[in-house]
């Protein structure tokens, strides 16, 4: 434990009682360096699984309008563990080399957003620091945007487990080319992607629409996720292994479309520390989950740190691990996860209020929805060119300032993984109408 103030424990309780500070995993293990396999850049074999057309390697025959950004560890500048780019729509490439700017960065992670001591405001400076170093990337992107405009989709292929905030990244106005500056995530439709181990370890394969019922697994403290399926045909349980036995046994007369998990969730260093409700990982793992084989369900897991990923060395291989892979690997067509801590009625309240609106929408892409989500959230926060200070000048920390900038970063902590173009169309409930009920 350092001797510095517990910053963020003052200006959220007000107490002056210190919060612990979790240790960043990577930092502990920074000394390992990564196999030779993962320390170039390499383009999957196979052909474009749904994102193209034709045979080819992915990044040679992507669909108009579909980019991706792939990001793969490697050795830094000074040895230190760092990572480098690769992007690719159509002829409009970027090549990115690891360097000074392009190392692990464990301040720009939201995964400890509210446990790691910094405030709210300093990880947003940190991003945007961290964005203003990646010069040619940004270049790249508005080159796709000026080409592609609405119709672009970039999918963002992250296998480092470094954590940085895609969605975050701060783009620069092209003016020449009538290109407003902001945040990605709010500008552009985007997904995620894992590398997939088990499968054929290509990009997302298009699925079709996750269309059906609800399967949902809600804890005491989560009750009020349940008003959300209130429109819709949906099975809730409050107990783990009825849910899982469910899961395990597809219907055949009746498909799940949705899959929600509202429950707590851990992270730690290594995969036996990720839970969700009260199961392990590896507890999930050995299940069958034949209903999202069969169906394709769309899968949200409404639990802190569910979208966190761990390298397995302790288990003998050379992959990251994750909820988000397993339940993609498991059959999955999508899953939205969280960043990190959503511990708060007000971060639980937004989970809530994307997923209703998501449903709401069933002819529109979940990650049209998300950015559009983003996008109002950025609004109501107000111009990016003035973000709070920490404190006021008379010295008092800037609570109202903070509680802003926390606001506006849960509505980025929110991540999908999956086909750009995957919709949910849920089944109604008795006298509730098929379309959806209000966005809202």
């Amino acid at each position: 434990m350092s001797g510095e103030p517990p910053r963020a424990a003052r200006w959220l309780t007000g107490t002056g009682t210190a919060i612990r500070r979790a240790a960043f995993p990577a930092l502990q293990s920074a000394a390992r360096r990564e196999s030779a396999a993962v320390l170039h850049l390499r383009r999957p074999s196979g052909p474009p699984s749904g994102t193209g057309s034709g045979p080819g390697r992915p990044y040679e025959r992507l669909e108009d309008g579909c980019a991706v950004l792939r990001v793969v560890r490697a050795v830094g500048a000074g040895g230190y563990d760092g990572y480098q780019l690769q992007g690719a729509c159509g002829d409009l490439t970027v090549t990115c080399r690891t360097g000074p700017t392009r190392l692990m960065a464990p301040a720009v992670s939201l995964g400890m957003l509210q446990e790691k001591g910094e405030f709210p405001s300093e990880t947003l400076r940190a991003i945007q620091h961290w964005s203003a170093n990646q010069g040619e990337l940004a270049e790249w992107i508005n080159r796709i945007r000026q080409r592609h405009g609405e119709g672009l989709r970039l999918i963002v292929w992250d296998d480092t487990g470094f954590e940085l905030p895609w969605e975050l990244f701060w783009v620069p106005a092209d003016e020449q080319h009538g290109l407003g500056g902001g945040l990605l995530g709010a500008l552009l439709v985007m997904a995620r992607w894992t590398t997939v181990h088990g499968e054929d370890e290509g990009l997302p394969r298009e699925t079709g629409p996750c269309r059906g019922r609800v399967l949902a697994y809600l804890h005491e403290d989560m009750t009020d996720d349940g008003s959300v399926f209130s429109p819709y045909d949906h099975a809730v349980h409050d107990t783990m292994t009825p849910f899982l036995q469910a899961l395990d046994l597809p219907m055949p007369d009746d498909r799940t479309g949705l899959v929600y998990m509202g429950c707590h969730g851990t992270y730690g260093e290594v995969v036996m520390r990720l839970t969700l409700g009260d199961r392990t990982w590896a507890e999930f793992n050995t299940r069958d989950m034949h209903v999202l084989r069969e169906d394709r369900s769309l899968v949200c897991l409404n639990a802190c740190h569910s979208g966190r990923f761990v390298p397995n060395h302790v288990q003998g291989e050379e992959a990251l691990r994750g909820f988000a892979e397993l339940f993609l690997r498991k059959g999955a067509g999508g899953c939205i996860v969280t960043a990190g801590k959503v511990g708060d009625q007000e971060a639980r309240a937004l989970v809530r209020r994307l997923l209703k609106e998501v449903a709401a929408r069933p002819d529109l892409p979940i990650t049209e929805t998300l950015r559009d989500f983003r996008a109002r959230a950025v609004h109501d926060f107000g111009t990016l060119a003035a973000i709070p200070t920490t404190r006021n000048d008379d010295g008092q920390v800037d609570k109202v300032g903070q509680k802003r900038v926390l606001r506006l970063l849960y509505a980025f902590m929110f991540h999908y993984y999956g086909h750009p173009r995957t919709t949910l169309r849920l089944v109604a409930g008795e006298e509730h109408s098929a379309g959806g009920g209000d966005p809202w």
